[in-house]
């Protein structure tokens, strides 16, 4: 999948088994299209993990990077509703990081996904870049890929605790994501450990022990999706 805009908020939580059926109805039926209807927002997507069975990843793409602060989305993070209020406890161990994205290769929507959170060493993070824009530039088009993309954390400046992080608690947040998408769930998995493996990103100039995630997508919604 091509990542629509120029930033993301990319976000990685869990929801215990007896809070999953409600948390679904509210996400797909209020939660998605109240974001899609912020001007800039172009596409949400929600996945679930194929490991974890509490996890998810949830991906935001955005216009621009300044609807990170408009007030169209300031003001919904501020004034969530009574559904939203009482779901947000339920979003267990929130890693939520505000994007820019840097590179994004590929086309469509897929069904599989596999995210990587990463940092470089210590003066090595150009040519860590370097290394992530070649080889996601190659694996995109790679039979049973369909989307590789890199984003890099920018927290905005002036961010502030917002009613629903307040509600939460206080969030995580990666620093380099790495996202690999396709069609077929083996051929994601057998790029991960060849190009994007832990000795291999950590020779290219990455810290040790990435985090990896694997997914299926359970939903995706754009503006265009949202009833009048």
């Amino acid at each position: 999948m091509a990542l629509l805009g120029k930033a993301a908020v990319a976000m990685w939580w869990s929801v215990r088994a007896e809070q999953r059926d409600e948390f679904g109805d509210w996400h797909s039926h209020e939660h998605f299209p109240e974001r899609m209807s912020i001007p800039g927002f172009r596409r949400g997507s929600r996945w679930s993990s194929t490991t974890d069975a509490e996890g998810f990843f949830v991906l935001y793409e955005l216009e621009q990077y300044e609807v990170l602060t408009s007030k169209g989305y300031l003001d919904r993070l501020n004034a969530p509703t009574p559904w939203s209020t009482k779901m947000m406890p339920h979003h267990l161990g929130m890693v939520r990081s505000q994007c820019r994205i840097v590179a994004s290769f590929g086309g469509g929507v897929a069904t599989s996904l596999a995210t990587i959170r990463l940092s470089p060493q210590a003066g090595r993070a150009a040519e860590l870049q370097a290394y992530l824009l070649d080889a996601l530039g190659a694996l995109a088009s790679k039979p049973g890929l369909t989307g590789a993309h890199l984003l890099l954390t920018e927290t905005p400046k002036t961010s502030s605790p917002t009613t629903e992080q307040k509600i939460r608690g206080k969030d995580g947040a990666a620093d380099w994501i790495v996202l690999l998408s396709g069609y077929d769930a083996d051929a994601v998995e057998r790029a991960v450990i060849a190009q994007l493996g832990s000795s291999v990103l950590h020779a290219a100039g990455a810290q040790n022990h990435p985090t990896v995630g694997r997914y299926r997508l359970a939903f995706t919604m754009t503006p265009q999706d949202v009833a009048i």
